[in-house]
């Protein structure tokens, strides 16, 4: 009788780790294709039986590389409401997203959603369904327009999602990145460090990974046994109309650090583009970082290490990110009716100049 292939056979046939053979058998986590590649073949010698999951529809069973194999064709498109430039974190994952688009022989369309689009309803002029394989989304956070997205009836993938994110509006794969964990972590070490005066900047309700960095924050703040105070929280619209006349982000910073008796300890920002501005705003004030508060932001963008100090931040992996929207959006076309999956990616705090108390 035939002794059973394990994974632990594999990874030790390969020189990996059981863990990393694992992800690719069973569709989770990112790997670069390469690695995925080798571990089904090396599976395949074996006699390993491949399958992602079990189902009693047998036709849901996921397998990247077949649906490779199969040489699909036609184009992926992404449509964005944003700017996706060089500082934003997404830029690392659409050159992964684009480089496996044009393995699979594939082309890939970036589409610049207009606001009066967005106010109207309507797709990009230029977007042609019939030749479309499947739609991924980034920063792409009107409720509305996404449930139009959804009632195509495509292949997609969100990458983020609005604030207000309900299953019912958003029928799709979605992708995050992990929110939660680094603001905890970053606050325990605070908390080790004597800390006890924390505040959170960021328009809250922008999108869902900003309502869940202000949540996380929120939930620390608990888990430490430290106050939440309403007033330390400035999560409001980061275009604000006063008497209709429309004010920038740090007019807003402005106008609410002037309430502020005296300045927090320690400020988490929403990303580095508001702890940017916010540093821009002290810098005019006099207000010393990190002399006289301490400052972390999120995403890790290439303005971290320029800035004056640079800023602590926590690092978004856009490359694994990049293979794990790819993931998706493959599953989703080799299985239609399989149940919509959220997945998350990991993060990772790196400390710099802003958060390092001057002795």
């Amino acid at each position: 009788m035939a002794t059973r292939v394990t994974i632990q056979d594999i990874a030790d046939s390969l020189g990996l780790s059981r863990n990393t053979v694992s992800k690719a058998i069973n569709n989770t986590g990112s790997l670069a294709p390469s690695t995925r590649e080798a571990i089904f073949k090396k599976a395949q010698e074996m006699g390993y039986k491949l399958f992602s999951y079990a189902s009693e529809d047998s036709s849901l069973s996921f397998n990247v590389q077949r649906v490779k194999d199969e040489k699909i064709s036609g184009d992926f498109a992404l449509l964005t409401a944003g700017i996706l430039d060089s500082l934003h974190f997404s830029a690392k994952m659409l050159d992964v997203m684009q480089e496996e688009a044009s393995k699979l022989g594939c082309g890939f369309t970036i589409y610049r959603v207009t606001q009066r689009e967005l106010k109207e309803k309507k797709l990009p002029a230029s977007f042609d369904k019939s030749r479309i394989l499947g739609i991924f989304c980034v920063e792409m956070f009107d409720e509305e327009y996404c449930s139009l997205l959804c009632d195509l009836n495509m292949p997609l993938v969100f990458i983020d999602t609005p604030a207000t994110f309900s299953p019912k509006t958003i029928r799709a794969d979605v992708l995050l990145m992990e929110n939660r964990n680094c603001i905890y972590e970053f606050i325990a070490d605070m908390v080790n460090r004597g800390k006890k005066d924390f505040a959170f900047v960021g328009e809250a309700k922008h999108c869902r990974s900003f309502f869940e960095r202000y949540d996380a924050f929120r939930g620390a703040l608990t888990m430490y046994g430290l106050e939440y105070k309403e007033e330390r929280a400035l999560i409001g619209n980061i275009t604000v109309c006063t008497n209709g006349i429309q004010k920038v982000y740090r007019d807003y910073l402005i106008e609410y650090l002037a309430k502020w008796e005296k300045i927090p300890e320690v400020i988490i920002c929403a990303n580095d583009f508001i702890a940017a501005d916010l540093l821009m705003v002290f810098r005019e004030k006099g207000i010393r970082v990190p002399e006289d508060t301490l400052i972390c932001g999120f995403d890790d963008s290439p303005q971290a290490l320029i800035l004056s100090p640079p800023l602590t931040s926590i690092r978004i992996n856009s490359h694994d990110m990049g293979f794990c929207a790819m993931d998706l959006m493959l599953s989703r076309i080799e299985a239609p009716t399989r149940a919509f999956r959220t997945v998350y990616v990991q993060t990772s705090l790196i400390c710099r100049a802003s958060s390092q108390s001057v002795q």
